[in-house]
């Protein structure tokens, strides 16, 4: 009988990716913007009257949380403030080693 783990897991290896792979790289640096932006958002929101007025109620504040997620990840999917690609450019590897 085959163990279903060992079965289910036997096509990971051929598809995986190295943990050095450029499109990860930039997925990753990516990411890493979206929530820089995410957090320089939210810090604006928490100011003193928020940069789009108070929201004293809870589902006002979960539905303004969630808006700002989405829009920080369209954002740096969009070229952001071009964070990402100085990051992606650091952690490549020069192509000559």
């Amino acid at each position: 009988m085959l163990n279903p783990i060992h079965t289910a897991g036997a096509g990971l290896a051929t598809t995986a990716r190295p943990a050095d792979d450029p499109a990860k790289v930039k997925s990753a640096a990516k990411q890493f913007e979206a929530l820089l932006i995410g957090q320089m958002m939210k810090s604006m929101h928490d100011s003193e009257g928020g940069w789009l007025g108070t929201g004293d109620d809870d589902s006002s504040s979960s539905a303004m949380e969630y808006g700002q997620e989405i829009f920080a990840q369209s954002m740096a999917q969009s070229g952001g403030l071009g964070l990402a690609d100085l990051v992606a450019k650091g952690l490549q590897k020069p192509s000559g080693s």
